[in-house]
């Protein structure tokens, strides 16, 4: 089920909400908890109820091994137990491009039947080995079978994370606070819901239209132009950046409305000052789980700088497959593990001194964003083919071209404009103008408002909010000026939804 559905927004959740909070008032905390579990697990099945056997036996499985580790820690289980996890999300997910690659090679013919991938299963894997690792640790002792099935199945983070561990969440169920109607978290979880709507619906849909004809395009052999190479990656690269930022804040006010905080999974990523920077605040859960689980454990920065720059690229390569079961998804980590390693190399000779002035800042940031939008183009495109049209016309080899409606309002700028080589095609004028439109002004907010976060900072909209400082001017508050302001966006993402429109982060 979509959040941005009419049977979710309209149906699903507020039976969702009332029938928690009713249950727990009348039949105790346990029953709520029942309740919640089975409309998640409804939640999940509504698109394909196939794969509800398997979410619930490998659920059943991270259990059992969990309270065995738990009990008595051992390596030798905690690996197994991994490796089953990593075994059925390597099935699954990349069966199929296994046997590809081997008959390319190879030239065999094997034949397998083709494996669709289970709804979610990238996210609930990494959060069932954050689990056993957990248990290993000794931190879920105490962990029930309800609370167990509530933590992984609860709706809001089950589908496209945040990516949550045990400790996060578990405890909050446990406070009396969490089965006790609260204005302020209705409230708050309505208003961030409702961005999180508007960022989706309107915004993230609204741009697509202007990245997809040009991709689809080069996957059909057709070579784009500098100006529309570059539209279609920026398109893109903001599509992305709603989409998901209006995901997690849908996911967010979601919890909120049960009196549960989230971890917190995006922070305005493309304000990101260097490479690094844009890793703390680009999905942050699994940011924190490839260098909780993947990083440190291959040794982390511990071994000298060349060990810790293989370290890195390895973390990004495997960060790439994880998102999906392709070469363009390789290339995408392998870019970000070398801008990793370059940052990391070119801080340790710049001068602190040269780092804190303003140029040098714009400079940094501007080549983190260019660097970012070059390896979305990959992420992107379905084949390496498609994404070389792109990245070679952004690189200005296939020219450069204006529509002539644009080209006849020039006057004697158009003869320069063509003596410097510059083309003009007939139509796509008004297409051209919007799409640059959309462009500039969804990156004026990406990169100069507030994030949602900073706007609800004063109402703790989710954990792990220490690194984020409060709005200046739009701070939201229980005021009837916000109110309205909230119903109109409402309004407005609600509208909006004149189709289906799937999250991106979904096919991962």
């Amino acid at each position: 089920m979509l959040f941005n559905s009419f049977e979710f927004i309209f149906l699903f959740l507020p039976v969702a909400v009332v029938g928690y909070f009713g249950l727990a008032r009348f039949a105790g905390a346990t029953a709520a908890q029942v309740w919640l579990i089975a409309a998640s697990i409804f939640f999940y099945g509504w698109w394909n109820p196939v794969y509800l056997p398997l979410l619930g036996a490998l659920m059943v499985f991270t259990y059992l091994v969990g309270k065995r580790l738990s009990k008595q820690p051992s390596r030798l289980v905690l690996g197994l137990g991994i490796a089953v996890l990593l075994g059925v999300l390597g099935y699954y997910k990349y069966a199929n491009f296994f046997v590809a690659n081997v008959d390319a090679l190879t030239g065999a013919d094997w034949a397998v039947e083709a494996v669709v991938l289970p709804l979610a299963i990238s996210f609930f894997t990494f959060q069932k080995i954050a689990y056993l690792v957990d248990s290993h640790r000794g931190l879920t002792r105490d962990t029930r079978p309800l609370e167990f099935t509530l933590f992984v199945v609860f709706f809001p983070q089950l589908i496209a994370g945040p990516i949550v561990h045990w400790k996060e969440i578990l405890p909050q169920f446990r406070l009396p606070e969490a089965y006790r109607v609260q204005a302020e978290n209705i409230a708050v979880g309505l208003a961030i819901f409702a961005l999180g709507l508007f960022k989706k619906a309107v915004l993230a849909d609204g741009i697509a239209v202007h990245a997809t004809p040009t991709f689809n395009a080069a996957e059909a052999g057709v070579a784009p132009d500098l100006l529309t190479a570059w539209a279609a990656a920026l398109a893109y690269t903001l599509q992305l950046y709603f989409d998901f930022s209006g995901y997690s804040d849908m996911a967010i006010g979601s919890a909120r409305l049960f009196g549960i905080r989230l971890p917190l999974n995006f922070n305005s990523p493309y304000k990101a000052a260097n490479i690094i920077d844009f890793w703390r605040r680009w999905h942050m859960t699994l940011s924190r789980f490839l260098r909780d689980y993947l990083y440190i454990a291959l040794g982390g920065n511990r071994r000298g700088p060349v060990r810790r720059y293989a370290n890195l690229m390895a973390t990004m390569l495997l960060g790439g497959l994880w998102h999906g079961a392709g070469w363009p998804f390789v290339l995408w980590g392998g870019l970000h593990g070398l801008y990793l390693v370059i940052n990391h190399a070119w801080r340790r000779i710049v001068p602190e001194s040269i780092a804190a002035l303003g140029a040098y800042r714009f400079a940094a940031w501007l080549v983190t964003f260019v660097a970012v939008v070059v390896a979305w183009v990959p992420f992107r495109a379905p084949t390496l083919e498609g994404a070389g049209r792109i990245l070679a016309g952004m690189a200005g080899l296939n020219g450069v071209a204006l529509p002539n409606a644009i080209g006849a309002r020039l006057g004697g700028l158009r003869e320069l404009l063509e003596g410097l080589g510059v083309g003009f095609a007939l139509g796509g004028g008004s297409a051209f103008v919007m799409a640059w439109l959309w462009i500039v002004a969804l990156g004026a907010i990406a990169v100069l408002l507030p994030n949602t976060q900073q706007i609800m900072r004063g109402w703790r909209p989710a954990l792990d909010l220490d690194e984020i400082a409060p709005a200046r001017r739009l701070l939201w508050a229980p005021t009837r000026g916000w109110a309205l302001a909230t119903a109109a966006v409402a309004v407005g993402g609600t509208l909006a939804l004149t189709q289906v429109s799937e999250f991106l982060y979904f096919q991962f």
